[in-house]
């Protein structure tokens, strides 16, 4: 459980980490999509080749599809989603917004915490993916309330709150029957599918880019190679 809470502060830390990025350096209109393209071929990958093989479909296949569908109502009703400093369409950044956010959070910190109860190295992998997507949403982030007049303390008092609800989200975990774990981490495939074939893929292809197109394959690979560093997963 140590190991997962440690992993869970590190992705909350990313949270920190993207705001950082878009609050200290202009970024062009395109330099994001390589990050927001890099993640989306993790968190696909991630989610077929590693948490996928982990669930009985014939069973479990409803409750992939309802982690789908409910991170596709978060990010439409209640999130805004990952684009570059200079591509996030101007709204406000409200509590509703917020609310989405701690939703999200929350569930990924139990969703790395169940992961690495099942496999270690696991957990690892939905970290890492977890990370990447969170860097863009930092981003993002900070660049809307950048638009709504937030002061610098206010904007990282926001992601500081978000980043520390990985950790409680792990603690959360504790709370879970170990029967049910199987039915996390479907509830997580479905999540990345979402994450990473409709709110990632799409924001990085807005324009026909190349670059983006290696960068996605770049995540393939990426975690191709995990794999075939620790062939235990």
């Amino acid at each position: 459980m140590i190991l997962a809470i440690v992993c869970a502060i590190i992705a909350g830390l990313s949270d920190l980490l993207g705001g950082l990025i878009a609050y200290k350096t202009k970024l062009s209109t395109i330099t994001p999509r390589y990050i927001i393209a890099f993640a989306s071929g993790i968190m696909i990958t991630v989610a077929f080749i590693d948490v996928l093989p982990e669930i009985d479909m014939k069973t479990q296949g409803y409750v992939v599809l309802l982690g789908f569908i409910v991170f596709y109502l978060v990010e439409k009703l209640f999130m805004l989603h990952a684009c570059g400093e200079h591509e996030c369409k101007v709204h406000k950044m409200s509590g509703v917004t917020v609310f989405g956010m701690a939703l999200d959070n929350v569930i990924d910190g139990i969703g790395i915490a169940v992961a690495f109860v099942v496999n270690p190295l696991l957990g690892a992998l939905i970290t890492v993916g977890v990370v990447v997507h969170e860097i863009p949403q930092g981003i993002a982030s900070v660049a809307i309330m950048k638009q709504s007049k937030y002061s610098t303390k206010r904007m990282f008092g926001v992601l500081a709150l978000a980043g520390a609800l990985y950790p409680i989200g792990a603690l959360l975990s504790g709370l879970i029957p170990q029967n049910l774990y199987i039915f996390v981490l479907a509830f997580v495939a479905g999540d990345f599918i979402y994450i990473g074939a409709s709110d990632l893929l799409p924001e990085a292809h807005k324009k026909f880019n190349i670059a983006v197109i290696l960068s996605v394959l770049a995540g393939v690979v990426f975690i191709i190679l995990l794999k075939s560093v620790f062939p235990a997963i």
